[in-house]
């Protein structure tokens, strides 16, 4: 994306890498068997990435993607307050279609980071379980 000025829009080349990197996530998903049941869902100001089903339950998939060189894996950016909208995205999310209400839920991390040629993935299956307080 252009800014005013004819030059690359930072913002522009993150969400181009954040499209790529869904994409791909999603490829690799059903590669692996899971069904794609939605993609950048939102419901007011929170936001699912990915929500996936295969036969162990739902998955509510968040997406990080980087280009290299990455200085950390980008999974530490799901920290707790990010964790906290994915829930409340999830639990709206399931409001919505109370028909996958009964099934497993799983709370996962999938990180892109693009190498030049090559693409490295990493699933983290049940990243994270919540907590109910």
């Amino acid at each position: 994306m252009m800014n005013a000025t004819g030059k690359q829009d930072a913002n522009g080349q993150r969400s181009a890498t954040g499209r790529r990197g869904e994409d791909a996530a999603a490829l690799w998903l059903e590669g692996r068997g899971h069904s794609i049941l939605s993609r950048n869902w939102r419901g007011g100001r929170v936001e699912l990435d990915i929500v996936s089903i295969d036969p162990e339950g739902i998955h509510f998939v968040e997406v990080k993607s980087r280009t290299a060189p990455v200085m950390a894996d980008p999974a530490v950016n799901v920290n707790y307050t990010k964790q906290q909208h994915l829930v409340a995205a999830a639990r709206r999310w399931l409001k919505g279609n109370p028909a996958f209400g009964a099934y497993e839920v799983f709370f996962d991390i999938i990180t892109v980071i693009f190498d030049h040629t090559k693409t490295h993935i990493n699933y983290y299956q049940q990243a994270f379980i919540p907590t109910y307080a």
